[in-house]
């Protein structure tokens, strides 16, 4: 079975494309290409726990509805959510009205200040973990660098952050390229890491083994 199927444009892309129209653009665009953005790497990691157990075509479809909601994930502003605004967001219909997944993403705000702080960008934290090796284009959902990567923000009190989140976020935001061979953007998304000016991370103790 071909692991890709023609796009719009006749070529060839991932053939997971194929589940939703909008996931064209998503997946020539942003999916893959390298991250350095903290306020974006900051809204990946609380869209896709807020995915959990979901399909991504409900948050993609819902993501300028979450925007809206969390102040296009300003995490200086969200940090300073109360109890009202997580009271407010349980009845904005635009959004996943799900109150651990809300209250995680305020959290995970306050926690992203932290990083900051300590690291310098969230960038400089995620980066690290970049794997050296890969396995074969989407055939897995966890590695050992997303294991990892949970664990540790785990032990810095971020919340909603299992191996298979941090997985979709490592292959949403570049930390490897999972285009399938045949792909036509698989090779603009090569390009793009190699032009890619890696962050540096300042502290190697909280990392695990």
């Amino acid at each position: 079975m071909s692991a890709t199927i023609k796009g719009p444009d006749g070529k060839p892309r991932c053939k997971w494309c194929e589940a939703a129209p909008e996931f064209f653009d998503y997946h020539d665009t942003e999916w893959g290409f390298p991250v350095a953005d903290d306020q974006h790497l900051f809204e990946k990691i609380c869209l896709e726990s807020f995915q959990c157990g979901l399909s991504w075509r409900t948050i993609l479809t819902k993501r300028e509805n979450f925007r809206a909601a969390f102040h296009n994930f300003d995490f200086n502003k969200v940090a300073k959510f109360t109890q009202r605004d997580v009271t407010r967001l349980l009845k904005n219909e635009g959004i996943v009205r799900h109150r651990g997944k809300i209250e995680a993403t305020i959290n995970n705000a306050k926690r992203a200040l932290e990083m900051v702080k300590q690291e310098g960008s969230i960038a400089a934290f995620m980066w690290s973990y970049e794997p050296k090796k890969t396995a074969k284009p989407q055939s897995v959902s966890t590695s050992a660098e997303s294991i990892a990567l949970s664990k540790d923000l785990k032990k810095l009190g971020w919340k909603f952050v299992g191996p298979t989140t941090a997985y979709a976020f490592m292959q949403a935001m570049g930390l490897i390229n999972d285009h399938v061979k045949g792909c036509v953007i698989q090779a603009k998304v090569e390009k793009a890491r190699k032009r890619f000016k890696h962050p540096k991370f300042k502290k190697e103790g909280i990392k695990s083994d």
